[in-house]
């Protein structure tokens, strides 16, 4: 999962562009509007975009003051995600999906770059062939991305190899960022769609002078889910944190892993990376109308050291993803999060309140060089006024997961830090 947010791109959002408008009018296309809008070409062509944006304000304690001086409030103002998306179809059976996202946005930059780029070969409903470069198998939290999650800030859990820039040393969205590796997907959904599936091989950790992997093995990871009340009404095979009652009654179980010979490691002493764990999601609307949302997932991490573990010290302190070092090494331990939710029935002006909690603990292996034990506690509230297409949320942290230094820092201090943030999230 991510330092600024993980990213999900779905299909279900999209919009138009005033100069594609006017070139399809220009080349005598007619636009129409089905779960958003269309640019029709034909009776089997047509092609959709749009957009979305995550904005932040946020204040934490112990991160400013004068040099010598005592600590004090810090704040900041942030873009943490730009999206634009493009779908289209050009047969019956074949379709890409295309999105971008601005890279290192949070951090004051404004490169544009590519997030998906998937070329969808849908066969039937128990199977589909994805190539490119798409989101690799993983937990419900991952597989949400930042625009479906039931929360503004949902990941806590340490990175895997498809959350860090795993061949490059450049910041941003490449292959290898926020949930995504370059490789090839196959999903499908059984028994009236109550069983879906997804395997995936990927790139993974890519072989240079500092890092493992010589032979070349590829990352595999799946994700098998069963919906044992309504079926989740997510397209392919990506997940939603909540869908605001829209899809009635849901619990849904899944379990999850990831895998790759030699992932982990120097080239003197590599591992086997091995990522396995479960998520549950449990949606109920009550007889006022109102809705109950629950989500809890559980991760183990793991790598088995051809010739023993790293000694203490230098790169082996790092995470998967944690800065200068942290691609040679991963996390070896547990975690769990877990959020609960309420949407009150009542509409107050444009929107709906959702008041929540939310708990996480990294809970790290025996012997393991990193960060000791951390977790957060987390309490809001979100102001639904169109879904995951608009809505608002006001939060506090408390804990050493995040303000202390977290997932992404092995430096992270211990102490117990307090934030306040505020996030504005919009998507056509």
């Amino acid at each position: 999962m991510t330092n600024s947010g993980k990213h999900l791109a779905a299909t279900r959002t999209v919009g138009l562009l005033p100069m594609m408008a006017l070139t399809a009018l220009a080349i005598g296309y007619t636009s129409v509007s089905h779960a958003g809008a269309t640019f029709k070409i034909d009776d089997t062509k047509w092609l959709s975009v749009g957009a979305g944006l995550r904005t932040s304000f946020s204040s934490t304690e112990d991160t400013a003051g004068s040099l010598g001086g005592e600590p004090k409030w810090g704040t900041n103002f942030a873009l943490n995600n730009l999206r634009l998306y493009m779908n289209g179809q050009l047969h019956k059976y074949i379709k890409f999906e295309f999105n971008t996202e601005c890279a290192n946005c949070g951090l004051g930059g404004s490169e544009i770059r590519i997030l998906d780029a998937v070329a969808k070969f849908d066969i039937n409903p128990y199977f589909n062939l994805w190539a490119g470069r798409q989101l690799v198998p993983e937990g419900r939290i991952e597989m949400n991305g930042p625009f479906y999650s039931a929360t503004w800030e949902p990941f806590k859990t340490p990175f895997e190899h498809s959350d860090a820039n795993i061949q490059t040393w450049l910041p941003g969205p490449t292959a290898g960022t926020f949930g995504r590796d370059d490789g090839v997907n196959i999903w499908g959904a059984a028994l009236d769609g109550k069983l879906k599936y997804v395997f995936g091989a990927f790139n993974g950790l890519t072989h240079s002078k500092t890092t493992a992997n010589g032979d070349g093995n590829l990352l595999y990871g799946a994700r098998v889910a069963y919906n044992i009340l309504n079926v989740e009404s997510a397209p392919g095979y990506y997940t939603g944190g909540t869908a605001y009652g829209g899809d009635g009654d849901v619990l849904t179980v899944a379990g999850f892993s990831q895998y790759q010979e030699d992932g982990a490691g120097s080239p003197t002493n590599s591992g086997n990376f091995l990522l396995a764990g479960g998520d549950l999601k449990f949606e109920k609307v009550m007889a006022d109308k109102g809705v109950l949302t629950v989500n809890t997932e559980y991760k183990n991490f793991g790598i088995d050291y051809h010739n023993g573990a790293p000694a203490p010290g230098g790169a082996s302190t790092f995470y998967v993803g944690g800065g200068a070092g942290g691609l040679l090494n991963g996390f070896q331990g547990d975690s769990i999060t877990s959020n609960l939710l309420y949407l009150i029935p009542k509409k107050v002006w444009i929107g709906q309140f959702q008041p929540y909690v939310m708990y996480t603990q990294v809970m790290t292996r025996q012997g393991f060089t990193g960060p000791q034990d951390q977790s957060e506690y987390e309490g809001g509230v979100n102001y639904i006024i169109d879904g995951h297409n608009a809505r608002i949320s006001l939060l506090w942290q408390g804990g050493d997961l995040s303000g202390g230094g977290g997932i992404w820092n092995p430096a992270a201090n211990g102490n117990f830090v307090n934030a306040i943030k505020l996030g504005v999230q919009l998507q056509i």
